[in-house]
């Protein structure tokens, strides 16, 4: 089992930038991918980026060249930085971690099994 916690959610202005933390605990050994979902009300659990053997990494297009993936192992901690945030990143964000089958898959949601409690992003105009 793992355990995931996220925190650094918040309400920003168009423009404006966060940064979330997911702490993991447990069986984090067991895991070779991490990564970050989000959804908005009524659409689904989208990808937004995500990180395979602790090095590669991948984003949705949407976000490219503006959130930027980032993972501490030592503290078995996985972090967001948002940048440039749009009214369009307003959603709920989840931490994910899980064993995935290739660097491919790494943003699909059916890849994980272990999801944190997630946390509020809104970003007003």
């Amino acid at each position: 089992q793992v355990q995931l916690v996220e925190s650094g959610g918040g309400s920003v202005q168009a423009g404006g930038s966060l940064r979330l933390s997911c702490a993991a605990s447990g069986h984090v050994y067991s895991t070779n991918c991490m990564g970050w979902f989000r959804q908005a009300p009524g659409k689904e659990r989208e990808g937004v980026a995500a990180i395979y053997n602790n090095k590669y990494s991948r984003y949705a297009d949407s976000v490219k060249g503006r959130f930027t993936i980032s993972q501490d192992i030592a503290k078995d901690s996985l972090y967001l930085q948002m940048n440039s945030l749009k009214p369009e990143d307003t959603a709920m964000y989840y931490c994910a971690a899980d064993s995935c089958s290739d660097f491919g898959s790494i943003l699909s949601r059916y890849e994980y099994n272990y999801w944190g409690q997630g946390t509020q992003v809104t970003v007003s105009s």
